[in-house]
Protein backbone atom coordinates (compact mmCIF):
# COMPACT_ATOMS: atom_id res chain seq x y z
CA UNK A 1 0.00 0.00 0.00
CA UNK A 2 2.86 2.28 0.76
CA UNK A 3 4.23 1.81 -2.75
CA UNK A 4 0.83 2.64 -4.24
CA UNK A 5 0.64 5.93 -2.29
CA UNK A 6 4.16 6.87 -3.35
CA UNK A 7 3.29 6.06 -6.95
CA UNK A 8 0.15 8.22 -6.85
CA UNK A 9 2.05 11.10 -5.26
CA UNK A 10 4.86 10.94 -7.77
CA UNK A 11 2.42 10.78 -10.69
CA UNK A 12 0.54 13.76 -9.34
CA UNK A 13 3.78 15.72 -9.10
CA UNK A 14 4.71 14.77 -12.65
CA UNK A 15 1.35 15.92 -14.02
CA UNK A 16 1.01 18.94 -11.73
CA UNK A 17 4.51 20.21 -12.40
CA UNK A 18 4.16 20.95 -16.10
CA UNK A 19 0.60 22.26 -15.65
CA UNK A 20 1.62 24.76 -13.01
CA UNK A 21 4.66 25.75 -15.04
CA UNK A 22 2.48 26.30 -18.09
CA UNK A 23 0.12 28.41 -16.05
CA UNK A 24 2.90 30.81 -15.08
CA UNK A 25 4.16 31.27 -18.64
CA UNK A 26 2.39 34.24 -20.23
CA UNK A 27 0.44 33.33 -23.33
CA UNK A 28 0.15 36.09 -25.92
CA UNK A 29 -3.48 37.12 -26.47
CA UNK A 30 -4.35 38.45 -29.90
CA UNK A 31 -5.59 42.04 -29.93
CA UNK A 32 -9.28 42.48 -30.67
CA UNK A 33 -10.01 43.36 -34.26
CA UNK A 34 -11.56 46.82 -34.47
CA UNK A 35 -14.98 47.07 -36.06
CA UNK A 36 -15.08 48.76 -39.45
CA UNK A 37 -15.68 52.47 -38.93
CA UNK A 38 -17.46 53.28 -42.18
CA UNK A 39 -20.65 51.23 -41.66
CA UNK A 40 -20.90 52.43 -38.06
CA UNK A 41 -20.56 56.06 -39.11
CA UNK A 42 -23.12 55.57 -41.85
CA UNK A 43 -25.46 54.00 -39.33
CA UNK A 44 -24.99 56.93 -36.94
CA UNK A 45 -25.54 59.40 -39.76
CA UNK A 46 -28.73 57.65 -40.81
CA UNK A 47 -29.93 57.59 -37.19
CA UNK A 48 -29.16 61.29 -36.78
CA UNK A 49 -30.98 62.11 -40.04
CA UNK A 50 -34.00 60.05 -38.93
CA UNK A 51 -34.20 61.93 -35.61
CA UNK A 52 -33.86 65.27 -37.44
CA UNK A 53 -36.71 64.25 -39.76
CA UNK A 54 -38.83 63.31 -36.75
CA UNK A 55 -38.16 66.63 -35.07
CA UNK A 56 -39.22 68.34 -38.29
CA UNK A 57 -42.39 66.28 -38.55
CA UNK A 58 -43.16 67.10 -34.90
CA UNK A 59 -42.48 70.81 -35.54
CA UNK A 60 -40.23 70.82 -32.49
CA UNK A 61 -39.45 74.53 -32.93
CA UNK A 62 -42.95 75.21 -31.56
CA UNK A 63 -42.03 73.33 -28.39
CA UNK A 64 -39.03 75.64 -28.02
CA UNK A 65 -41.31 78.67 -28.21
CA UNK A 66 -43.66 77.10 -25.68
CA UNK A 67 -40.79 76.40 -23.30
CA UNK A 68 -39.56 79.98 -23.70
CA UNK A 69 -43.04 81.37 -23.10
CA UNK A 70 -43.51 79.27 -19.92
CA UNK A 71 -40.09 80.14 -18.50
CA UNK A 72 -39.68 82.81 -15.85
CA UNK A 73 -37.84 86.00 -16.69
CA UNK A 74 -37.02 89.06 -14.58
CA UNK A 75 -39.21 91.18 -16.85
CA UNK A 76 -41.39 91.02 -19.95
CA UNK A 77 -38.74 92.69 -22.13
CA UNK A 78 -36.28 89.85 -21.54
CA UNK A 79 -38.96 87.29 -22.37
CA UNK A 80 -39.72 89.10 -25.65
CA UNK A 81 -35.99 89.26 -26.44
CA UNK A 82 -35.69 85.46 -26.08
CA UNK A 83 -38.76 84.89 -28.25
CA UNK A 84 -37.30 87.26 -30.87
CA UNK A 85 -34.04 85.26 -30.88
CA UNK A 86 -36.03 82.06 -31.40
CA UNK A 87 -37.83 83.64 -34.35
CA UNK A 88 -34.45 84.32 -36.01
CA UNK A 89 -33.37 80.66 -35.82
CA UNK A 90 -34.45 78.46 -38.71
CA UNK A 91 -36.33 75.26 -37.86
CA UNK A 92 -33.59 73.22 -39.60
CA UNK A 93 -30.99 74.67 -37.22
CA UNK A 94 -33.14 73.69 -34.24
CA UNK A 95 -33.38 70.11 -35.56
CA UNK A 96 -29.62 69.96 -36.14
CA UNK A 97 -28.85 71.22 -32.65
CA UNK A 98 -31.28 68.96 -30.80
CA UNK A 99 -30.97 65.71 -32.76
CA UNK A 100 -27.47 64.60 -31.66
CA UNK A 101 -28.48 64.52 -28.00
CA UNK A 102 -31.85 62.92 -28.66
CA UNK A 103 -30.38 59.98 -30.60
CA UNK A 104 -29.63 58.39 -27.24
CA UNK A 105 -33.33 58.32 -26.27
CA UNK A 106 -34.99 57.91 -29.68
CA UNK A 107 -34.06 54.88 -31.77
CA UNK A 108 -33.75 55.10 -35.53
CA UNK A 109 -36.73 52.75 -35.97
CA UNK A 110 -38.91 54.94 -33.75
CA UNK A 111 -37.82 58.09 -35.55
CA UNK A 112 -38.61 56.58 -38.95
CA UNK A 113 -41.98 55.18 -37.88
CA UNK A 114 -43.16 58.32 -36.10
CA UNK A 115 -41.96 60.54 -38.97
CA UNK A 116 -44.04 58.40 -41.30
CA UNK A 117 -47.04 58.75 -38.99
CA UNK A 118 -46.72 62.53 -38.51
CA UNK A 119 -46.47 63.01 -42.27
CA UNK A 120 -49.82 61.25 -42.89
CA UNK A 121 -52.94 63.44 -43.10
CA UNK A 122 -54.09 62.17 -39.72
CA UNK A 123 -50.64 62.70 -38.16
CA UNK A 124 -50.65 66.29 -39.41
CA UNK A 125 -54.02 66.78 -37.68
CA UNK A 126 -52.52 65.41 -34.45
CA UNK A 127 -49.64 67.88 -34.64
CA UNK A 128 -51.98 70.75 -35.49
CA UNK A 129 -54.22 69.95 -32.51
CA UNK A 130 -51.19 69.61 -30.24
CA UNK A 131 -50.12 73.19 -30.86
CA UNK A 132 -53.41 74.89 -31.73
CA UNK A 133 -56.10 73.50 -29.49
CA UNK A 134 -57.34 74.93 -26.24
CA UNK A 135 -58.41 73.08 -23.17
CA UNK A 136 -60.86 70.28 -23.76
CA UNK A 137 -63.46 69.17 -21.28
CA UNK A 138 -64.70 65.63 -21.17
CA UNK A 139 -67.75 64.87 -19.12
CA UNK A 140 -67.41 62.18 -16.44
CA UNK A 141 -68.22 58.78 -17.88
CA UNK A 142 -67.81 59.98 -21.45
CA UNK A 143 -65.14 58.47 -23.65
CA UNK A 144 -63.17 60.40 -26.19
CA UNK A 145 -64.10 59.57 -29.79
CA UNK A 146 -61.29 57.87 -31.66
CA UNK A 147 -60.95 58.59 -35.35
CA UNK A 148 -60.89 55.56 -37.69
CA UNK A 149 -57.39 56.53 -38.85
CA UNK A 150 -56.16 56.43 -35.26
CA UNK A 151 -57.81 53.06 -34.67
CA UNK A 152 -55.98 51.72 -37.70
CA UNK A 153 -52.64 53.11 -36.48
CA UNK A 154 -53.14 51.78 -32.95
CA UNK A 155 -53.26 48.25 -34.36
CA UNK A 156 -49.89 48.45 -36.12
CA UNK A 157 -47.20 46.90 -33.94
CA UNK A 158 -44.47 49.20 -35.26
CA UNK A 159 -46.56 52.28 -34.44
CA UNK A 160 -47.45 51.03 -30.97
CA UNK A 161 -43.81 50.39 -30.09
CA UNK A 162 -42.60 53.66 -31.61
CA UNK A 163 -45.36 55.69 -29.99
CA UNK A 164 -44.56 54.21 -26.59
CA UNK A 165 -40.84 54.95 -26.98
CA UNK A 166 -41.57 58.51 -28.10
CA UNK A 167 -43.87 59.04 -25.11
CA UNK A 168 -41.08 57.83 -22.81
CA UNK A 169 -38.68 60.26 -24.51
CA UNK A 170 -41.05 63.22 -24.08
CA UNK A 171 -39.40 64.40 -20.84
CA UNK A 172 -35.96 64.27 -22.46
CA UNK A 173 -37.25 66.24 -25.45
CA UNK A 174 -38.69 68.93 -23.17
CA UNK A 175 -35.45 69.04 -21.16
CA UNK A 176 -33.30 69.42 -24.28
CA UNK A 177 -35.65 72.13 -25.56
CA UNK A 178 -35.23 73.98 -22.26
CA UNK A 179 -31.43 73.66 -22.44
CA UNK A 180 -31.41 74.90 -26.04
CA UNK A 181 -33.55 77.91 -25.11
CA UNK A 182 -31.01 78.75 -22.39
CA UNK A 183 -28.12 78.47 -24.85
CA UNK A 184 -29.90 80.60 -27.45
CA UNK A 185 -30.69 83.19 -24.79
CA UNK A 186 -26.95 83.53 -24.05
CA UNK A 187 -25.95 83.75 -27.71
CA UNK A 188 -25.37 87.06 -29.42
CA UNK A 189 -27.81 87.34 -32.28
Amino acid sequence: MRIAVQLVLSLSLVFAGPASAAATVPVPVPAPVPAPAAPLAASNTAHLKAVQDLLGAMQIEKILKGVAARSRYPNEAQKQAVLAKLDKISPAEVYQRMAPVLTSVISADTAIEMSRFYNTPYGKQVIYKKYNSGAQLIMPGATKAVAPEEKKERKRAAYVKASQELNEAEAAIEHEAFKLVQVINKEKR
